[in-house]
């Protein structure tokens, strides 16, 4: 067993899987960083598996051992092995980063096939598309003041600040199927306000 007044390497190279997440709950963190050692590449591993772009899945790993750090108190030695937690924790963390590049990625090529399909000549010879999204970027901005705070929230951090659903759901603490309706029903509205500018354009 750890104590939680000293702690060395040497105790920490020692020490069992669950009795660092215990350390790590209790705040140490040289255990967090002995977990690192541990079990890092393995974890990367998970999530290149997942996203299959290694800059990215370094960015997936430090969000994963922030959560492990934040959330290690959820451990219970009960539902398994601490590595076992920790891999369902990089599985889902990957995930979610893939749907929303997913996500984004679609959004995009629909908005770029938009803006192609217009009859405009300015737009397809691409002489004013940064104006025009530009103009369209500060028009959403407007619409989105009038949506129902809730939805308002919801969009801006999927959106503009790219949580995942699910993380959204952890940080309002909201159902995540509220968190799902409150997105569909706001796109659906800012939707309806960009239609009748796409013959505008």
């Amino acid at each position: 067993m750890i104590q939680p007044s000293i702690i060395d390497r040497a105790t920490l190279t020692a020490a069992s899987d669950e009795a660092l997440m215990k350390a790590i709950t209790e705040r140490h963190q040289t255990a967090l960083r002995e977990l690192y050692k541990r079990y890092g590449k393995t974890l990367k591993a998970v999530v290149t598996h997942v996203v299959h772009e290694e800059a990215e899945a370094d960015d997936v790993l430090q969000e994963i051992f922030l959560q492990i750090w934040k959330e290690a108190a959820n451990y219970s030695p009960r539902a398994g092995k601490p590595l076992g937690w920790v891999v369902t924790l990089a599985r889902r963390r990957a995930i979610d980063r893939l749907r929303r590049r997913q996500a984004y990625c679609r959004a995009k090529d629909r908005f770029e096939e938009q803006i192609e399909q217009q009859p405009n000549s300015r737009v397809r010879n691409g002489i004013d598309d940064e104006l025009i999204r530009s103009d369209l970027r500060r028009f959403l901005e407007r619409q989105m003041d009038t949506l129902p705070d809730f939805q308002r929230e919801a969009i801006d951090l999927s959106y503009f600040k790219g949580l995942s659903q699910r993380e959204i759901a952890a940080r309002t603490r909201t159902p995540l199927g509220t968190v799902k309706t409150r997105l569909e029903l706001g796109l659906r509205k800012l939707t309806n306000c960009v239609r009748p500018l796409r013959r505008k354009i």
